[in-house]
């Protein structure tokens, strides 16, 4: 038999009152964090923490703000009660932290709370107890410095159960002490001081000092010396950003992500997964960054009544500020790379056959078209298409990892670089941002993951990614290769000396000659337009020399050119008109056109190979598979302009779609 439905009835409001504050007020740390803003709304620049068995025995704040009028402290327990808002449209433009007057009225309900404060106009401070929201009695006189002293003791003593349920003393007061050490940071123009109570302050900053400054202070010299800071600002979506971020020398077992939206300190796990997501490229498994991030936006785009506890917001356009930030960092860290420090480590004996067992382990746990092979001591296409060479002892086939045939003439010799210089000139140091800017996240992935599989002509190569196969013309990838290079070496280029010295006069008649130059009989006589090519050559001789390592002795004559890459030397039959073009399309005039144009046509020069006979295309395939593309996956950001010289031919998934219908 069905029974009589219950009775609805209203709840006492105490309950209510404390079903509410139980939402709000969840631990020491949300009581913590709920006072720290109201100091700060209060324009505190001094703000102290005293804390006894983890702030469940006693949690006091004081701060040095504006205070609490007088008129005030008999309704300032009382919920919804604020000086924030007074209609609900101004939610869409709040610009403080506390808004809704819950977070003293919740405290009160589950602790004893005192307040103790001085404003300015007044000549003495006051003094009240709570309990449920209401003044016990009537707030009395007292001495005191102006500002606000609010003390919590004895949290939760109405909800045994929730105090049953918390951590130890111990873990509360790490998660106090990891929400001030994140408002310490965010907050570098205020001093903040934490302590047990009776013993040496735990956390302590100075007013009026840095983020960095802080971020030492508080988690380590090891965290700080690695750190980046970057600003952006997006007029599309509205957003500013400031971001201060570990780079990739730096990993800890932990992930730490101190991230303000409108200076709340707030969690995303979206915009977290997105960071570590863009970290997982540089650091090993199980490793994760410091990022400290500030997003300001409009407050009408921000929707912060969503959580009891204000540590979660949404806004608009998500997903595109989330897309647009996780490109940012991802630009900023492919631009400290180069100063990554690696640590080897040597094969124990024994280890193939460890990893033997487990390529087997995992073919039987992997479909086969899903398969990647990753290992570049496997066979490639030589192995199957180089010709058979003879030898005193019969035929032999040449292996595939030998150095080739030294092609290199005596009288290119490459020296070392100099010692590093570093960078000021401000247009150099654009070119370096624009590359960073420019860099195609996807296509720089597929490069720094590709895997040589063979040549295919004089300009293209084959190579793999995780399961496609794709053709690159090598002399587009080169040529912006030697670019960047010559950007980010700058004043730092090594040489390779040109032995004995070559005459420019001569080498520049070389070049009006050929037919690439063009020259006409109106355009006058070879060898006055050869001599004033000499003349700005020399003038620009300096430059060249400081910058790129290029020399031309005061006699006229070219003694090296920079060397740009490992066992890379540039063509010879090109050498003239390398130099005819230097002279006639770099423009010496404006410094960031000169080194743009410089860089440029050098850049030209040095894609361009000699490959004539077998022998030469030999020295071709040794040259793109242990020269080039080792280059490729190190150096190269790739603009999205590269994206048409990168053809997919096929890949696993595919190939078996033909197969299985066969």
């Amino acid at each position: 038999m069905v029974g009589e439905p219950g009775v609805i009835k209203k709840l006492d409001q105490v309950v209510v009152n404390r079903i509410a504050a139980g939402e709000i007020i969840q631990r020491p740390a949300n009581a913590l964090k709920e006072l720290l803003e109201n100091s700060l709304d209060a324009k505190s620049s001094h703000i102290q923490v005293n804390v006894k068995s983890g702030g469940l025995k006693l949690l006091q704040i004081q701060d040095n703000g504006t205070g609490i009028r007088k008129e005030d402290l008999a309704i300032v327990c009382e919920r919804f009660t604020t000086s924030k808002l007074s209609k609900f449209e101004d939610l869409t433009e709040i610009a403080t932290f506390g808004f809704r007057g819950e977070a003293l009225a919740s405290i009160s309900h589950v602790a004893h709370l005192s307040i103790q404060t001085k404003t300015a106009s007044e000549k003495c401070g006051y003094k009240a107890s709570y309990s449920d929201g209401k003044l016990l009695d009537a707030a009395k006189p007292c001495a005191g410095n102006q500002g606000t002293i609010i003390t919590i003791e004895d949290l939760f003593y109405t909800m045994p159960q929730r105090r049953q349920a918390l951590k130890s003393p111990a873990e509360e007061f790490q998660k106090i002490s990891d929400v001030l050490a994140k408002y310490a940071v965010h907050n570098p123009q205020v001093a903040f001081v934490l302590r047990k109570q009776g013993e040496q302050p735990t956390l302590k900053t100075q007013a009026c000092s840095s983020r960095t400054e802080n971020i030492r202070a508080i988690y380590g010299g090891a965290v700080a010396k690695e750190l980046m800071e970057f600003s952006h600002k997006d007029e599309m979506f509205r957003f500013e950003l400031q971001c201060q971020l570990t780079q990739v020398n730096y990993a800890a077992k932990k992930s730490t992500l101190l991230l303000f939206i409108n200076h709340r300190l707030v969690e995303s796990p979206a915009l977290k997964a997105a960071i570590d997501g863009v970290y997982t490229t540089y650091l090993p498994r199980g490793q994760h960054p410091f990022v400290y991030m500030s997003l300001v936006m409009p407050p009408q785009n921000l929707d912060v009544n969503v959580h009891p506890t204000k540590h979660e917001v949404h806004f608009l356009y998500q997903d595109e500020i989330i897309e647009r930030i996780k490109l940012q960092v991802e630009a900023k860290l492919l631009g400290s790379n180069a100063t990554r420090s690696f640590y080897k480590q040597l094969k124990l004996p024994g280890s193939t056959e460890v990893e033997t067992s487990t390529q087997t382990l995992d073919k039987t746990q992997r479909c086969d078209k899903e398969m990647v092979r990753t290992d570049a001591t496997e066979q490639k296409l030589d192995k199957f298409f180089r010709p058979l060479e003879k030898s005193d002892s019969g035929l032999s086939a040449s292996s595939g990892n030998e150095t080739p045939p030294a092609s290199q003439e005596e009288s290119f010799r490459v020296t070392a670089a100099r010692k590093s210089k570093e960078v000021r000139l401000t247009s150099v140091l654009d070119m370096q941002q624009r590359v960073e800017r420019q860099c195609h996240i996807e296509l720089r992935s597929i490069l720094k993951q590709l895997v040589y599989v063979g040549c295919v002509d004089e300009r293209h190569a084959l190579f793999q990614h995780q399961t496609h196969l794709y053709m690159c013309n090598t002399c587009a990838l080169s040529e912006e290769l030697y670019y960047q290079r010559l950007v980010y070496e700058f004043q730092n280029c090594g040489e390779i000396r040109v032995v004995p010295a070559l005459p420019l006069q001569q080498l520049l008649l070389i070049a009006l000659d050929s037919r690439a130059a063009g020259w006409l009989p109106e355009d006058g006589d070879k060898a006055e337009l050869a001599a004033n090519a000499v003349s700005i050559l020399q003038e620009k001789a300096p430059i060249m020399r400081e910058y790129f390592s290029l020399r031309i002795s005061p006699e006229g004559c070219l003694e090296s050119l920079p060397a740009l890459l490992p066992q890379h030397v540039p063509s010879r039959a090109q050498l003239p008109i390398y130099l005819l073009r230097l002279a006639t399309e770099v423009d010496w005039e404006q410094e960031a056109q000169c080194f743009e144009s410089f860089c440029r046509e050098t850049a030209r020069y040095y894609a361009q190979l000699d490959w004539q006979d077998d022998g030469d295309m030999r020295d071709q395939h040794w040259h793109m598979e242990h020269v080039l593309f080792p280059s490729f996956k190190k150096f190269l950001l790739p603009p999205v302009r590269l994206k048409q010289h990168l053809y997919e031919l096929t890949s696993l998934p595919a190939l078996y779609k033909v197969f299985e219908r066969c």
